[in-house]
């Protein structure tokens, strides 16, 4: 049933033709998916992973450097278009430090200076730099020399001038942010000594020194990057004789623990011989490269700092997240498949039963409509199929296109229309509850039908008496398109497998507003329907959990239910649901601290709802995110190989979910375009819900456009059902009956002529004159009443109250307890519709007051009626029992009605007789004597409902 909401929804637009506006609940997801998506780019960026270029260029010729600088020291200065060369003292050793600072060796590095007292020159990258900032700022602050080794350590040989500047400024940018300085020191990558300088390294020299860099190389390698050993570095590092060196080190890049150990057995080896470790400029005698940096690029500095640690901090929080989701995915994947086969197993089995006899009293079943004209007929219809006895109240909630009139012009026998104010569904359903005529209440919606035995399977576990409620099995009616075979899949897998699993931990989240049943002594215990959230099905389930009441599946008991057929409708209705849902669950919040039923609930149903139905969806866009940056800068074999393994085990779970449901497989071919497209959407609308939940948002009931595409379930041709008369298994007929009472005087048909011609054109029938009616009719006309044995789970089928064509004709039971707050209880009920009011012409005693129950079509109220199967009639029944007359009555013998008080029993002129449901013993059984000569079966004696004293 799609409904709508008194409460005003959030404006979107103003209608004097302005410029419409985003709402805040659409804009906020469109923001944090922006935000994530910088996030990632930025963490993959200084990690390396975006824009890393890992191309080093082969030696060439060299006969464009200058043989100065071939043969010159390893200090390069190219600044105002001159090329110099410069050498450190003889008695100084410069050590440098590349590609740090490392958060494990740079550290290391560090204690070893400080204890030997030595400074050195780190060239630090700006990726790393930006990760590390105090590793930088405590180099400075121990007297150490800053250097330039590019931002991600491309070969400068392949740039261009454009991506050099972007190194170099992005390289200063993160010196900066960590330390508010700026360095004219700089080091290529994969550089070595002068002497192999070629053609391709000395254009990018130049240009460097054009940009007012000192290009610094080495003169003497170390060669820790091979980790040949200690004392191989060692021996490496130690500079000729009587020479001064520039020393080329590795703080990062791998494993260092080999420099670290050499360096704390060079320092002291080379302070013996009389070498000083001094930074570059105080060897050179040169003034700091260091230079101060304030306003503007200060903070530009501090802020992209700022935005790297929070880059790497999220996208940490992300990858623990993501590790949950897998847990949980995986986690509610093997619970589904081992509990749900315990359910199937167990409700499967031959002597499986839900009571010690089967469920057979009658059923109200309450339609909320608003709206529907375009598939209430094909509801209404389908429920005149069903196997078991039931009154249908289609409750119209201010339907502005014609859906209750629709409804009474079918002229459909047991159907009565209710008209509300539109008022939501949950009112709706209260006021539906409050005029069911019996104690077990099945709700569904205005756009789904049921198969004939769906009524029937959907009550049998009231046969348990600590249940209270029962849900169907939801199916989609129309999934020949592709969004409904992708909603068709969510419906088996994703819902029937869920409440199969809820179930064995008895604490089923959500009866479906499609196919519910209710005891109603359960309903009003918990207050009826409640219009506190948006999903009032999962707030009346929890309720019935916390007062301790038994929530269980039926899966035989199929329903086929109208999907949405645009992604604007499907968005609309998986908002309601997951925001409703997000209410019920902060509604119901207080049972995680209570006792008894309730606390059990809420300790063990609520933790689970919430993780698998509210933090699970959230976090699981995280897999198809890391999925996408995976196959752009990750290992792509890898997350190829890690999606279609999960692929893989939803597909085991889907198809193990479509063999539960004997459900074609057919529909999975389009699961893989299923995760790729369809659960994105479910991704947004639930990130949208948590916003507009955060930002106290109001949601309002959104209607649904249906197109009427379910007409009848694919397992039942549309037609007439067994009970009614005329249908396809006439032999197991039920027939709706009720006896008003008469006075001395003649009551014609003739007022009700009007009526009977209206239904005749509405119906396809003819009408009917005076007289006595045949027991049963069809096309071909009448015929006597078969007899034969019927099922066991057909026997006893007495039931009283259906009405005639669509009227309320028995008083009301007075409700109580919350319920009777409730608008459209007694004391307040709905004027008959148009056709109906005309029968109770003008001139007759019995007019239908305010506050008073309703009338019968001869002007009394009506004793109720009685629906039996045929062949439980009897003999007398197969006679006309009416004699012509004024008084158009008839008298039954008090041994036909059984035990109990005497009866007399009034049969109008114009309807069949009807008497008390009297089982009779199998054929061939002998019939135990009673006081009255007859003895009932005792299920039959059991839900017997006796025909109540006619009205003085």
């Amino acid at each position: 049933m799609a409904s709508r909401s008194s409460r005003p929804g959030p404006a979107t637009g103003a209608r004097d033709g302005s410029r419409r506006r985003l709402p805040l609940r659409l804009l906020l997801p469109l923001l944090v998916l922006v935000a994530m998506t910088a996030m990632l780019m930025l963490r993959g960026y200084v990690h390396s992973e975006i824009l890393a270029d890992y191309r080093v260029a082969p030696a060439t010729a060299n006969d464009k450097v200058p043989q100065d600088i071939l043969k010159g020291g390893p200090v390069i200065d190219t600044r105002s278009g001159r090329s110099t060369t410069m050498t450190v003292p003889d008695d100084s050793v410069v050590l440098t430090f590349d590609d740090g600072p490392d958060p494990t060796w740079t550290p290391k590095v560090l204690d070893t200076l400080k204890k030997n007292d030595a400074h050195a020159v780190f060239f630090i990258t700006g990726t790393m730099a930006s990760r590390y900032p105090d590793l930088v700022r405590r180099m400075v602050d121990e007297g150490h020399e800053i250097g330039l080794h590019t931002f991600n350590h491309p070969d400068l040989s392949y740039q261009s001038k454009k991506r050099i500047d972007w190194e170099l400024s992005q390289n200063q940018l993160a010196l900066a942010g960590s330390v508010g300085i700026r360095s004219s020191l700089f080091r290529p990558p994969y550089s070595s000594k002068a002497a192999n300088m070629d053609n391709n390294s000395w254009p990018v020299t130049q240009y460097i020194g054009s940009r007012g860099y000192i290009t610094i190389v080495n003169d003497t390698d170390s060669e820790d990057w091979r980790k040949p050993g200690v004392q191989q570095i060692v021996r490496n590092s130690t500079p000729r004789p009587g020479h001064g060196a520039v020393v080329l080190m590795h703080d990062s890049g791998g494993d260092r623990h080999q420099t670290v150990q050499a360096l704390d057995q060079l320092l002291p080896q080379l302070k013996e011989k009389g070498y000083k470790f001094q930074n570059l400029t105080e060897a050179l005698d040169a003034p700091s490269a260091h230079t101060p940096v304030t306003g503007l690029e200060l903070w530009k500095g501090k802020a992209w700092v700022l935005l790297v640690d929070a880059s790497d901090h999220i996208t940490s929080v992300l990858v623990v997240c993501l590790a949950v989701i897998g847990f949980l995915v995986f986690a509610r994947f093997g619970l589904m498949l081992l509990l749900s086969g315990i359910h199937a197993r167990r409700t499967r089995r031959r002597d499986f039963r839900w009571g010690p006899l089967p469920v057979t009293e009658p059923v109200s079943v309450l339609v909320p409509a608003y709206n529907e004209a375009k598939c209430i007929e094909n509801t209404v219809r389908s429920l005149m199929r069903s196997e078991h006895p039931i009154e249908v109240i289609v409750i119209d909630d201010g339907s502005s296109d014609g859906t209750a009139r629709l409804v009474e012009g079918l002229g459909l026998p047991g159907v009565r229309v209710i008209r509300q104010l539109n008022a939501g569904k949950p009112a709706a359903l209260n006021r539906g509850l409050a005029n069911a005529r019996f104690d077990l209440i099945v709700m569904m919606d205005g756009d789904t039908v049921f198969e004939p035995a769906t009524v029937r399977e959907l009550v049998q576990p009231f046969a348990d008496p600590r249940v209270g409620a029962v849900a169907g099995n939801a199916k989609v009616g129309n999934k020949d398109t592709l969004i409904g075979a992708w909603q068709h899949i969510e419906y088996v897998m994703g819902f029937n497998l869920d409440r199969r699993m809820y179930d064995v931990l008895q604490c089923m989240p959500t009866i479906p507003g499609a196919v519910g049943a209710f005891r109603r002594s359960a309903l009003e215990r918990v207050g009826g329907m409640s219009d506190d959230t948006l999903a009032e099905d999962t707030d009346i389930t929890m309720a019935m959990h916390r007062d301790g009441w038994r929530v269980v599946y039926a899966e035989k008991a199929r329903a086929w239910t109208e999907a949405p057929e645009s992604v604007q409708q499907l968005w609309s209705q998986r908002y309601r649901w997951s925001y409703g849902t997000m209410q019920a669950i902060w509604k119901h919040r207080r049972a995680l601290v209570e006792r008894g039923p309730s606390g059990r609930f809420g300790r063990v149903g609520l933790p689970l709802v919430s993780l698998f139905m509210v933090v699970a969806p959230l976090l699981a866009p995280l897999i198809d995110v890391f999925l996408v940056y995976g196959l752009v800068f990750g290992p792509t074999d890898k997350t190829i190989l890690a999606w279609f393994g999960v692929l893989a085990i939803q597909l085991v779970c889907a198809g193990y979910a479509f063999i539960l449901d004997r459900e074609r497989l057919t529909p999975l071919i389009s699961l893989p375009l299923q995760q790729i497209l369809y659960r994105q959407l479910m991704y947004v609308v639930l990130l949208q819900s948590w916003i507009t939940a955060l930002t106290g948002g109001r949601l309002r009931w959104q209607k649904l456009r249906r197109k009427g595409g379910v007409s009848a379930p694919p397992s039942a041709p549309a037609g007439r059902g067994p009970w009614q008369a005329g249908g396809p298994s006439d032999e197991h007929a039920v027939l709706p009956l009720f006896i008003p009472e008469s006075r001395g005087r003649d009551r014609s048909p003739r007022a009700d002529r009007p009526r009977a011609a209206a239904a005749a054109a509405a119906t396809g029938r003819p009408a009917q004159g005076p007289g006595p009616r045949p027991l049963l009719r069809s096309a071909a006309g009448p015929r006597p009443v078969p007899r034969g044995p019927l099922p066991p789970d057909r026997l006893g089928l007495a039931a009283a109250g259906v009405p005639v064509h669509g009227r309320d004709v028995r008083p009301r039971r007075q409700p109580h307890g919350p319920l009777a707050q409730a608008p459209g209880r007694a004391g307040h009920q709905e004027p008959h519709p148009p056709a109906a009011a005309a029968a109770v012409g003008a001139g007759r005693r019995g007019r239908h007051r305010h506050g008073r129950p309703g009338l019968g079509p001869v002007g009394r109220r009506a004793p109720g009626l009685v629906v039996a199967p045929s062949h439980l009639l009897g003999p007398a029944v197969e006679r006309p029992a009416v004699r012509r007359g004024p008084a158009r009555c008839a008298r039954l013998p008090r041994r036909e009605l059984g035990r109990g008080p005497r009866r007399t029993a009034l049969v109008h002129p114009r309807l069949p007789l009807v008497r008390p449901a009297v089982a009779v013993p199998p054929q061939g059984a002998a019939r135990p004597a009673g006081r009255h000569g007859l003895r009932t079966h005792r299920a039959v004696r059991r839900l017997r409902v006796r025909l109540p004293h006619p009205a003085r």
